[in-house]
């Protein structure tokens, strides 16, 4: 999710045109399986041992370094997704082929299992138990679901409007995707973590959710982002997109 150069040498585009099946299909999983699982790992531990009294702090911090990490060393690979919800709308604002969608997700939500495996591995049973594993367990049944889904809905909107800003569109992307992207979830965190945890991507929320058998309200963790990768691709398509996104006020 890098910035690309507008020129390209010799050697760069014999590279494009040499790369092998594995390298355009399978290599690209691959690093989204490892960025996910190192993500989930890193973000599940941070809440099974936040015992120090920091709050919301340090499970903010953990997940928006962890996947600024992610994703700068994923990008020149796959794209640095590691999220279903970014993953379908950067697919809808056209910057990864359709036919990469359901691998892409076969392996974010096959990394999140061995994060959350891992995670669990390494935290005592008591902790893991009290924290429920690290899956997603702030909503309480007292009319709050319907504030968490636009939470999470609102949030996540931010964080694929921000992939997508900053990696792939040409009037706006940076070299510091990776870091806006960290920040971003950090930020969700902090910001919606009071009323739907801030979970902004199903594959985190699934991952502990399987390894605790804990699935209390998990669909607002599914729906909630996935509606806003939905609209995203909607916004760049018809407002906010670059001319080559954008399938509406283009010149004739």
């Amino acid at each position: 999710m890098s910035s690309q150069p507008t020129g390209k040498t010799d050697f760069e585009s014999n590279q494009k045109t040499s790369r092998t099946r594995y390298d355009k299909y399978a290599l690209p999983c691959v690093a989204e399986f490892f960025g996910t699982a190192l993500f989930v790992f890193t973000g599940c531990a941070s809440v099974i041992e936040n015992c120090s009294g920091v709050g919301r702090l340090q499970p903010a911090l953990a997940h928006g370094v962890a996947l600024s990490i992610s994703v700068a060393i994923t990008a020149g690979v796959s794209g640095g997704h590691m999220n279903p919800a970014v993953t379908l709308g950067v697919t809808l604002a056209g910057g990864l082929d359709i036919i990469l969608l359901v691998p892409y997700w076969a392996a974010q939500f096959c990394g999140a299992l061995v994060g959350a495996g891992l995670a669990k591995a390494v935290s005592s049973h008591e902790h893991f138990v009290n924290a429920s594993g690290g899956a997603f367990s702030s909503i309480a049944d007292n009319g709050q679901v319907g504030r968490a889904v636009v939470a999470e809905i609102v949030m996540t909107f931010y964080l694929v409007l921000t992939v997508c800003m900053s990696a792939i569109n040409r009037q706006s992307r940076t070299s510091l995707a990776p870091f806006c992207i960290g920040l971003t979830v950090s930020v969700g965190i902090l910001g919606a973590g009071g009323v739907s945890g801030g979970c902004l991507n199903p594959a985190r929320a699934l991952g502990p959710a399987v390894v605790a058998n804990y699935w209390a309200y998990h669909w607002v963790y599914w729906v909630g982002p996935l509606v806003a990768a939905v609209l995203v691709g909607i916004v760049l398509r018809t407002l906010l997109g670059d001319p080559k996104i954008r399938l509406t006020f283009r010149k004739p």
